[in-house]
């Protein structure tokens, strides 16, 4: 997000439903977002090149090419947050979202007002101004610097979804304290305690070594996780 107040976020509306299309369209649009929709993936490919956009709302199950495939696609080629619409109980469509890089997800039928609390959450934590300031964190050949929210390993950056810049500057914002599931969930607006696991292996993957041995990301037995450093400031 470049910097765009929250209520004047431009939102992409991904969904083959028309009628749940448009019913968004109105709802969020009455709330101050400027609002675009598409009925596929590949409308949706069409718009996101030749406009920029602040979220996607992405429905799970569409025809042609699914809500996951897409997931994928997008964030293989761009960082915006993505919010995942599901079946009620799908815990799999889930899993597999966040496994995709999807930022959060919200179940089918959900109320208006959760879904705006949801949307909020998740675009004032793509926000740059709402960063904190601390010094970088040095991990290996990696380092991180919270006020850019850029992770660089080697000296290249290196590309992070909004959560995981969110749990990253969580733990380098209290290196060396230990974080439960339920803690972290809370501290970052989610609900699946599974998708911090998601998220945390993503991000052994990308600091560590040895991702299945992490140095600095360590699981806490029977509390969570911790980010050992080599070094902050």
């Amino acid at each position: 997000m470049s910097g765009a107040k929250v209520e004047d976020a431009h939102l992409l509306v991904v969904d083959d439903d028309e009628r749940l299309r448009e019913l968004l369209q109105r709802y969020l649009s009455s709330n101050g977002f400027r609002v675009s929709a598409a009925g596929d993936a590949a409308e949706a490919r069409n718009l996101m090149k030749s406009m920029a956009f602040d979220l996607l709302i992405l429905d799970v199950m569409m025809p042609g090419e699914s809500g996951l495939d897409f997931a994928r696609d997008v964030r293989a080629h761009w960082q915006t947050p993505i919010l995942m619409l599901t079946a009620r109980g799908d815990a799999q469509d889930r899993i597999a979202g966040l496994e995709q890089g999807v930022d959060d997800y919200l179940a089918k039928p959900f109320e208006p007002r959760e879904l705006l609390l949801r949307l909020g959450a998740l675009l004032r934590r793509a926000t740059p101004a709402a960063r904190s300031a601390h010094a970088e964190v040095k991990m290996g050949e990696c380092v991180f610097d919270p006020k850019r929210g850029q992770l660089r390993r080697r000296g290249k950056p290196v590309k992070l979804t909004s959560s995981e810049s969110a749990l990253l500057m969580l733990f380098a914002a209290n290196a060396g304290r230990s974080f439960s599931r339920g803690d972290l969930c809370a501290r970052l607006g989610v609900t699946l305690e599974r998708s911090i696991d998601v998220q945390v292996t993503r991000l052994r993957r990308k600091i560590e070594e040895d991702p299945k041995l992490p140095l600095y990301l360590q699981t806490v037995r029977g509390v969570g996780y911790v980010l050992v450093p080599d070094h902050v400031g």
